[in-house]
């Protein structure tokens, strides 16, 4: 698993122009988990791996090998 960073966190939600509350959605989290997390980077690896889950569903690939960020993979359809 990638390791989840606030800085490759806020990347992926601006790929997907998800706000913090999207994200929560999606993850089926607090919106003030997620908030907590990018703020300081506290958040359990539970959760970490619920919010890359929701990432990964739309196509959103976390990298942290040379740095931190995010990718998009493949634009998938949103069942919004």
């Amino acid at each position: 698993m990638p390791n989840l960073t606030p800085e490759a966190n806020r990347a992926a939600r601006a790929l997907l122009k998800w706000t913090v509350r999207d994200l929560a959605e999606k993850a089926g989290i607090a919106f003030t988990t997620v908030n907590r997390f990018e703020l300081s980077g506290t958040a359990t690896e539970t959760t970490k791996g619920k919010m890359l889950a929701a990432y990964e569903t739309e196509g959103v690939e976390i990298l942290d090998q040379n740095g931190t960020g995010a990718i998009l993979r493949n634009q998938a359809p949103s069942n919004d």
